[in-house]
């Protein structure tokens, strides 16, 4: 199966909408995978218009394939600037490469990075107690192995 041209036809079905491809995976034995994502919200009703338009072009008798067309949920890693710049101002979890883990809100996204700000003790010289300060950082994307969303069910 042509992925690429797999989505190419979903990017031509969804241009002039705010809906745009995140991922597409295809296993061994052609079961494929889509998600989807938007500036709103990606409902049920076009995760069929985009799976009736792969139909449309695909023969199913020709290559056999499944194909499952889904939104990106809430939880799941953010892959695509686009979906960086969703969130700005919301709770994000970044796992950096290096194993640290920061909980912070997304100030900013750009094409090298990312900018967050959270509060952190730190240990101020002279003192015993560590102190809350305000940090503000700049993370590139190279820098970071995962990232998503942080939801707080408290």
């Amino acid at each position: 199966m042509d992925i690429s041209k797999l989505v190419e036809v979903v990017e031509n079905h969804l241009s002039g909408t705010d809906v745009f491809v995140v991922d597409c995976q295809c296993s061994q034995s052609n079961d494929i995978t889509l998600i989807l994502d938007a500036d709103s919200r990606v409902g049920i009703d076009t995760c069929v218009a985009v799976s009736r338009a792969v139909d449309e072009v695909f023969d199913r008798d020709v290559e056999d394939f499944s194909l499952t067309v889904t939104s990106a949920g809430i939880g799941e890693p953010l892959k695509l600037l686009r979906q960086y710049q969703k969130i700005v101002g919301s709770p994000i979890e970044v796992l950096l490469k290096d194993g640290i883990k920061i909980l912070a809100t997304l100030d900013s996204a750009t094409e090298e990075g990312i900018v967050v700000s959270y509060d952190e003790k730190v240990t101020v010289e002279g003192r015993k107690r560590k102190e809350v300060q305000h940090t503000v950082r700049t993370i590139a994307f190279g820098d970071i192995k995962s990232a998503k969303e942080y939801l707080d069910y408290k």
